[in-house]
C-alpha cells in the first residue's frame, strides 16, 4: 500500500471532530491523528509494520493521561513497562473507540471475497477509560465499498472509499 493522505471525520454520538494523517510506504506505515470531543482531547500515534500488522500504539489525552502499547506482530502485547498483556495474545490490530481509521487496519491488511466473512481478535482500546481489551470482531464485505462489521451485539455496515478509508459509520462517523 502506498498512501500520503489527510482524512477528518465527524463523529456523531459523541459529537467530535477527528484529523487524520495516514503515510504508508513499503517500509511501514505511520498515522497520526488529533480527536476532539466533548470530554477530552487525544493525540495517538500508530505504526504498522511493512506487513501491516500493528507495532505500536501511544494515546496522549489532554489531562496527562498516556497509554503505550508494544506488539511484536504476531499477536503478543506489553505495555510502556514491558509488561506482557497476555489478555491480548493472538490480537493482530487494534481498535480506538473513538475513531474509524481503525476499521481500516484489517482490510488493509487481508485478502477480500465479497460475502466472505473474516474474524478477528482485536486489541479494543476504550479512550474515555483507557484501558485495552480484547474483543472478537466479524467483518464481510458486500461490495467493494460496503462492510458488515460485527462485534458482540452491535453491527453496521460501513462504506468505505478506494483506500480503504471509512466514508459513513451510520450513527457514529461520517466523512467531513
Amino acid at each position: 500500500m502506498s498512501l500520503d493522505r489527510s482524512v477528518r471525520w465527524h463523529g456523531l454520538d459523541p459529537v467530535s471532530i477527528e484529523h487524520c494523517h495516514v503515510i504508508s510506504t513499503a517500509r511501514d506505515t505511520r498515522i497520526r491523528s488529533t480527536t476532539i470531543t466533548p470530554e477530552h482531547g487525544l493525540f495517538y500515534r500508530i505504526k504498522l509494520d511493512d506487513t501491516e500488522h500493528v507495532r505500536t500504539v501511544k494515546i496522549e489525552r489532554t489531562d496527562g493521561t498516556v497509554l503505550e502499547l508494544f506488539s511484536d506482530g504476531a499477536g503478543n502485547w506489553s505495555d510502556d513497562r514491558a509488561e506482557p498483556l497476555s489478555q491480548l495474545k493472538g490480537c493482530i490490530d487494534i481498535d480506538i473507540s473513538s475513531s474509524p481509521l481503525t476499521n481500516s487496519l484489517p482490510l488493509w491488511r487481508c485478502q477480500w471475497v465479497t460475502g466472505q466473512p473474516q474474524r478477528f481478535a482485536m486489541a479494543w482500546i476504550d479512550t474515555d477509560s483507557m484501558t485495552v481489551q480484547r474483543a472478537e470482531q466479524l467483518y464481510t464485505q458486500l461490495d467493494a465499498t460496503h462492510f458488515r462489521f460485527q462485534s458482540a451485539d452491535f453491527e453496521r455496515v460501513i462504506e468505505v472509499d478506494a483506500d480503504m478509508l471509512v466514508v459513513d459509520y451510520p450513527g457514529l462517523f461520517t466523512r467531513a
